[in-house]
């Protein structure tokens, strides 16, 4: 067997018995990819110990990738390994005894109730794609979605007498996520002022946000929404859909909702994920003390 015939077992495992998504699973195989060209051994049973380290080294000053794309990178490689030795392909893992680089937890990008009001009042509602666009910052802010969650909504996902909105995420685990008002009427004037003006297509006719061709948007097209708002408004962050979905959670850790309530809103699989939003919460309230305390 070839590097070829092990790469295609391990993408039809990640797809199949992992159930990830398709993106994740390119992301995987891509980095992996690196790490072929980079070592130029003849296959998975030649790797050695040494040949992950020098790849990683390049990484770090050969490339000067970023902390963080080094540890994805290592981690995809990990894997990989891994589910080679448990079907007993290799007989002992090479990246067993690699370290990531040290990694300290950045605290994402948050934005205030006012500058997320600021943004959704700098929709022009009498563009055309005025009505759709504060529909979107409505819901990810509504309901704290990843972008590919929001883009992939369905009309039939929306449940607008009981209230709450069907949400696929990751691995196609579905969750259920309150809608507030703000966010049932942001949809609703969409739906009547430019959706239902459209001429759709049939394979799209079921989706949520559309295009003016009646096409289920990109992610790209959201990042460009919203980047276009931000200058607008002279924000001095750097922000992208994800800002909203830290910003939901964020100002539900201040209001003192439950920990558990939000893992199970934003679809996080383990709760040290949904944790590093009280150690935001910590850091906002030490830089206030910082400000404002007059010993400090």
């Amino acid at each position: 067997m070839i590097w070829a015939d092990y790469l295609t077992s391990y993408k039809n495992f990640l797809k199949l018995e992992k159930s990830l998504s398709a993106n994740t699973v390119e992301a995987y195989m891509a980095d992996i990819q690196k790490f072929i060209d980079f070592t130029q051994t003849e296959g998975p049973l030649t790797v050695t110990c040494d040949d992950i380290r020098l790849f990683c080294d390049d990484l770090n000053e050969g490339q000067n990738m970023s902390i963080h794309s080094q540890a994805r990178i290592l981690s995809g490689i990990k894997s990989f390994f891994k589910y080679l030795l448990v079907h007993d392909i290799i007989d002992h893992d090479p990246s067993e005894m690699v370290l990531g680089p040290r990694m300290g937890r950045k605290l994402p990008t948050v934005l205030s109730p006012d500058e997320i009001d600021q943004l959704i009042n700098a929709i022009d509602l009498g563009s055309e794609t005025g009505y759709r666009n504060r529909a979107i910052l409505e819901t990810l802010y509504g309901c704290g979605l990843r972008v590919s969650e929001l883009i992939n909504l369905k009309l039939t996902d929306l449940h607008f007498t009981e209230s709450y909105v069907k949400i696929k995420g990751k691995g196609s685990k579905e969750r259920l996520v309150p809608m507030g008002r703000g966010m049932k009427d942001a949809i609703t004037l969409y739906i009547y002022n430019y959706r239902d003006t459209l001429n759709i297509g049939k394979k799209d006719e079921n989706t949520l946000f559309l295009n003016h061709y009646g096409r289920k948007l990109t992610r790209v097209m959201i990042f460009t929404i919203i980047k276009d708002l931000a200058a607008k408004i002279g924000l001095k962050k750097t922000i992208s859909p994800h800002t909203f979905r830290h910003s939901f959670a964020t100002q539900l850790i201040d209001a003192g909702a439950d920990l558990k309530a939000i893992q199970e809103m934003l679809g996080h699989e383990s709760i040290t994920t949904t944790e590093i939003y009280t150690h935001l919460d910590r850091e906002y309230l030490r830089d206030t003390i910082m400000r404002f305390h007059p010993r400090s």
